[in-house]
């Protein structure tokens, strides 16, 4: 059994957590609030779960879910990540986190930034681009017809791997976009990044999205700035 660490334990980290556990799984969960704060979740999850601080959920989870705000990543607990699977799911909101200059001239990318802060971290971005209703509920077990594609990216192959198999075992498909910096594709603003798992009453009403569909709305992301020269 795989114990799965959280860091950030709102609407997508505690979705993960859920599916986490239906799957088998220990969960450590935390937030900025304090493990008190979290006594509701841990219930409503049941025995495989319980609330800790951040390093305890880092240091205790064989693989480890970050789901913070940017502007919090700073805080996060470098040293007992070093080593560790880090499922990235940070966004960038200008309006949350304050303007980031290398963010805005898309000079680098969110999930470049957590790895840059996370020294000796295996990151891979995931669940970034889903909303938590749709995670929640598109889940579906291996070879139906309707299961749902997520993307990942990342730098470490044999980490990848391994989110891969964990996306597989809560219910979804992964589909390995590359590097990190091609975790672009795939951030807020870009066709992959939500609408596509929209279905006609929006966010509220999800609706399965197969690789090729994903594989299609990533290929049609655009850059800002021209990253060729």
């Amino acid at each position: 059994m795989t114990t799965i660490g959280f860091i950030g334990s709102g609407n997508i980290g505690g979705t993960v957590a859920r599916l986490a556990v239906e799957s088998g799984h220990d969960v450590v969960l935390s937030n900025s609030r304090g493990p008190e704060t979290l006594v509701d979740l841990v219930q409503r999850l049941g025995d495989h779960a319980r609330a800790a601080t951040a390093d305890e959920a880092a240091a205790e989870g064989d693989l480890v879910v970050v789901s913070v705000p940017l502007k919090a990543v700073d805080d996060l607990p470098a040293e007992s990540l070093a080593g560790k699977v880090v499922m990235d799911t940070v966004n960038y909101y200008p309006e949350r986190d304050g303007h980031v200059a290398e963010l805005d001239d898309e000079s680098t990318t969110t999930s470049e930034l957590v790895a840059r802060r996370l020294t000796g971290a295996r990151v891979v971005k995931v669940f970034s681009n889903i909303a938590a209703p749709a995670l929640d509920t598109l889940g579906r077990p291996a070879g139906a017809a309707d299961r749902t594609a997520l993307p990942i990216a990342g730098d470490d192959d044999e980490a990848k791997q391994v989110v891969l198999g964990f996306l597989d075992e809560i219910g979804y498909d992964g589909l390995d976009v590359g590097v990190l910096a091609e975790g672009w594709r795939f951030q807020r603003d870009t066709a992959a990044y939500a609408t596509p798992y929209f279905g006609p009453g929006g966010r509220e009403d999800p609706r399965p999205v197969s690789a090729d569909e994903l594989r299609t709305r990533l290929g049609e992301a655009v850059r800002y700035r021209d990253m060729s020269g």
